[in-house]
């Protein structure tokens, strides 16, 4: 796939449907008692290794596109699956799926593809065994495949070292199974997707400061869910109509969650030309229609509570900040080193081969931006975040940008190349 510089981006663009509140409502509704029906789910390849994963456990689940019926049997509803669940490249499914796992009675294997089996599991592993769970990784390394078998649960209050939606999110999970209370209390605020959703199916849930707290649960009821867009596909449009001069984009239906929308706060930060509009609610999640404009940028600082409502949308900044005027400081991010790809790394060896001046630092990055991008040859590392990124830069960049392994996208936006040339008239995707 191949880019050139654009001359400005007008029109709409209607983002699918949010990745972390898909995968919740297929799970949260195979466990729950009765139909959940799910509009806007995310047909990603992420997504779908989560319905394949539940449909290998006796869930009966009605794929139509523009609908997921999801016919959940219980908390204790599940069945042994005939083989192994693979949970292809999502960290998602892998991580939130055993802490449901943990609490059945039966064992089960999961893996995934070369991507998965590097991931680090243990932060999982770790407090699910204080739980009682029996969870091992089968490599002896801390990552996937990961043997788990299923027993009684009880408990705990764990200090989670990361703030981490995922590693939260497992551990409420098996929660709902265990004998008493569980307190999940985390350094800031991660994306709080679960606990909004498992509060929509039922379940006692609450939030004290940075503790999210779970008491057990007899049934869940199954429920109507609306998927708003998600604003990590959304954060590409919004930087790239700040980005390339002449632009103005709306984009419609996008999830504003405080604890997800990050990239407002630091692209306003940097100067961008922002305006949410038809500000509404549906299933507890907030969502608006968003209008950006191309921006004079300026640099700006990105740490602490920042970092988990934007740590997804940490290299489309980045980039954003190479066309920015004077010094941009991201810190607190080494979570970046181990997401598909080593962000960190990709980002400052891809954004100084276009010629931006970018510093890789033990947690982050500095750049300096105002120096012009050049085109270059781009290596996704079949990373999605990595490939989306770099094709706003290269309608920023002189010259022609070609991205290896541009496929990858489908993982999370499998429309995302057709999208964004709608966008322009001066066709600069080839």
């Amino acid at each position: 796939m191949k880019f050139t510089r654009a001359r400005g981006l007008q029109g709409e663009v209607t983002i699918p449907g949010d990745k972390s509140i898909s995968h919740r409502s297929v799970m949260f509704g195979s466990i729950a008692n009765g139909a959940t029906e799910i509009s806007n789910y995310l047909q990603g390849a992420d997504c779908l290794s989560t319905i394949s994963c539940f449909q290998k456990m006796g869930i009966d689940i009605e794929n139509k596109g523009d609908r997921v019926i999801v016919r959940g049997k219980g908390l204790r509803g599940l069945k042994r699956p005939d083989t192994v669940l693979d949970c292809g490249n999502s960290g998602t499914t892998t991580r939130l799926i055993s802490g449901i796992l943990s609490a059945q009675n039966f064992d089960v294997v999961l893996t995934g593809d070369d991507s998965i089996k590097k991931r680090p599991m243990n932060r999982i592993i770790e407090p699910l065994t204080l739980m009682g769970a029996h969870i091992r990784s089968a490599a002896g390394n801390g990552c996937a495949p990961l043997e788990i078998t299923g027993g009684p649960l009880h408990g705990i209050h764990y200090t989670s070292k990361v703030a981490s939606a995922q590693v939260k999110s497992a551990i409420l999970l098996a929660g709902l199974y265990a004998e008493g209370e569980t307190r999940v209390t985390e350094p800031y605020v991660s994306r709080n997707h679960s606990e909004i959703m498992l509060r929509h199916f039922g379940a006692d849930v609450r939030t004290e400061g940075t503790t999210a707290v779970i008491k057990p649960a007899s049934y869940l009821d199954g429920r109507q869910i609306q998927v708003p867009g998600d604003i990590s596909s959304a954060a590409y449009f919004i930087c790239a109509g700040l980005m390339v001069p002449g632009s103005k984009i709306l984009i419609r239906n996008v999830g504003v969650n405080p604890t997800r929308a990050g990239i407002l706060k630091a692209a306003k930060d940097m100067g961008g030309d922002i305006t949410l509009l038809n500000e509404r609610s549906g299933s507890g999640e907030p969502t608006a229609d968003i209008l950006v404009r191309s921006s004079s940028l300026r640099g700006t600082v990105i740490e602490g509570a920042l970092i988990p409502t934007l740590i997804d949308e940490l290299p489309m900044i980045a980039a954003m900040a190479c066309v920015a005027d004077g010094e941009t400081v991201i810190r607190d991010a080494a979570e970046l080193k181990v997401k598909e790809s080593n962000r960190l790394e990709v980002m400052v060896r891809c954004l100084s081969s276009m010629g931006a001046d970018v510093t890789e630092t033990e947690d982050g990055m500095i750049i300096r931006g105002g120096r012009p991008l050049r085109g270059a040859v781009i290596d996704s590392r079949l990373d999605h975040r990595i490939a989306m990124t770099f094709a706003v830069a290269g309608l920023c960049a002189d010259g022609e940008t070609q991205i290896l392994g541009a496929q990858c996208v489908n993982i999370s936006y499998p429309e995302f190349y057709r999208d964004l040339a709608k966008l322009t008239e001066t066709s600069p995707i080839l």
